[in-house]
């Protein structure tokens, strides 16, 4: 069970191998499958469930409770010597929201492999869920890896990881030397997962040496700042990222007002918040950020000259990654659903309305008026709604992806960028292609995506396209595929870019206006 490998004294459905099997788990001993589902990882025998023909093991933990170490960097497993059944899904961090079965021990993975025979070497895709850093698990329908898996013979895997203040709340210049890991500790749990990876997939039938992380939102922040992270060298070995950027990460100083923040919105201090129960701590969330007052209190990475020395992607790409295969991707419709679920009167918006509405959302100090005449002249005839929807997307959410990718370009690393433009047909088109809807591209899973991509032949064709894309990037470490024109690599000036749409293809520096317009003030991260 998901929440029972701690030890050997915790599993409530358990069975003791056979003779003095278990009595050598514990070292660094060759792969054994010992049968019926049994693995012997390098912490303990864990038993998955077959189904479909794919071995699915749920809730494995590469961590311990780290409600025995809140703040701290985590810790690998205590081995243990029976049987641990890996059938249920492990717990998610504390959030707010609607994400079930929390708890502060969540350092939880999952595998979906067509076979335990270490000889196979498979592709390895590990996804790293988004919610910007602040929600989220690996346990989505959407990100089922079944399909992936069987499909295309490679193994994928999910994890939940900790989030918002349990994984970046920064205490380092508040209690000196007490949590000097606080302000990365969920990026340090990515790194702990990812040595789990490394040292077990083989044992179910993966490559560690073609480990290809991605993710989509949050989960592409989280990969960009691993690809700067030294903790993070050698542990992944191609990257695709998207709709998720990470170009600079919080400063200490703000990271420590947003620590105060937090700690003065719980009338607390800061020896006494790491014994606080988790949803008391959560309540302080809802405080109004001291750097950007419109918005709820942010925790994400730090610069804490411990996992993170540098900024992700600034002032140049990091050294560390530029061998890395890369795909970075957007889509083209971010903010119609960022946006337009919570605050339905945008889509009704006037010109008269459009600057105040430009000035709150942009995420950039550029002048509405200036935004405007660029974008009217670009597209004659469009629409304010339209020209919030475009001028948003631009600057807040692809604007991140465009720093990425030419300061890759100039480092001539291997990046590959794409465009995802077929339109949702939720609500006969309105939301476009909006933010999340390459997800279940990505993973095959439109059916379980209701109406957000439908079942169509469009949605198909561009699922395969994109899905195997990202499989060709694991194992070979390029995205070239049968089911896509010719993908040439980006660079500058020519920022070619795959266009994902019922007819897909390349295009050279697509929405070049619009980059232009944005590119002339600076790129600041969202909660730097």
């Amino acid at each position: 069970m998901a929440g029972s490998m701690s030890g050997a004294d915790g599993p409530t459905r358990r069975r003791a191998l056979a003779g003095g099997l278990a009595s050598f788990l514990i070292f660094d001993q060759a792969w054994a499958d010992v049968g019926q589902g049994v693995v012997m990882s390098r912490f303990g025998p864990v038993r998955g469930v077959k189904e479909g023909g794919l071995q699915i093991f749920k809730g494995l933990r590469y961590g311990q409770d780290t409600r025995l170490t809140r703040f701290a960097r985590p810790q690998p497993p205590v081995p243990w010597q029976d049987v641990v059944d890996a059938d249920t899904y492990g717990s998610a961090c504390p959030q707010p929201g609607r994400e079930p079965n929390q708890s502060e021990d969540c350092l939880f993975l999952n595998i979906w492999t067509p076979g335990l025979d270490p000889r196979a070497k498979r592709p390895v895709m590990v996804y790293i869920h988004g919610g910007a850093y602040h929600t989220g698990s690996g346990t989505s329908p959407l990100t089922d890896g079944s399909l992936l898996a069987s499909q295309e013979d490679v193994v994928v895997v999910t994890l939940n990881h900790r989030l918002n203040l349990f994984g970046y709340l920064y205490l380092a210049q508040l209690m000196p030397d007490t949590y000097p890991d606080s302000g990365n500790a969920g990026q340090w749990d990515l790194v702990l997962a990812l040595n789990w990876i490394k040292a077990n997939i083989a044992r179910f039938g993966g490559d560690p040496q073609r480990v290809m992380v991605f993710g989509q939102s949050g989960g592409g922040a989280k990969i960009a700042s691993l690809m700067a992270a030294p903790a993070a060298a050698g542990l992944f070995h191609a990257v695709a990222t998207m709709s998720g950027q990470q170009v600079t990460a919080s400063g200490p100083l703000n990271a420590t007002r947003r620590a105060s923040t937090l700690l003065d919105a719980l009338k607390t201090s800061p020896q006494e918040v790491v014994n606080l129960p988790a949803q008391r701590l959560l309540e302080g969330l809802v405080a109004a950020d001291p750097i950007n007052p419109s918005q709820k209190l942010y925790m994400g990475p730090v610069l804490d000259q411990r996992h993170l020395t540098r900024h992700p992607f600034w002032p140049d790409a990091p050294a560390q990654s530029a061998h890395l295969p890369m795909i970075l991707g957007n889509v083209a419709d971010e903010t119609r659903g960022l946006i337009g679920r919570s605050q339905p009167e945008a889509f009704d918006l006037t010109f008269e309305a459009l600057p105040t509405w430009l000035a709150a959302h942009m995420r950039t100090d550029i002048a509405p008026a200036h935004v405007i005449a660029t974008y009217q002249a670009a597209y004659p005839g469009i629409s304010a709604s339209d020209l919030f929807f475009k001028a948003t997307t631009a600057a807040r959410s692809w604007r991140g992806q465009v720093e990425e990718a030419d300061a890759r370009a100039r480092q001539q690393a291997p990046t590959w960028v794409y465009r995802l433009d077929l339109k949702s047909p939720e609500d006969g088109g309105k939301w476009g292609a909006y933010h999340t809807i390459d997800i279940p591209h990505a993973f095959r899973t439109l059916a379980a995506s209701g109406p957000m991509t439908g079942t169509g032949p469009d949605a198909q064709r561009v699922s395969q396209q994109l899905s195997s894309a990202l499989v060709h990037l694991a194992r070979t470490g390029s995205p070239a595929t049968k089911h896509l024109p010719h993908w040439p690599r980006y660079d500058l000036p020519n920022r070619q870019t795959m266009i994902l749409d019922a007819t897909s293809r390349v295009e050279r520096d697509p929405r070049g206006v619009e980059r232009a317009l944005f590119q002339t003030v600076p790129f600041i991260q969202w909660g730097s």
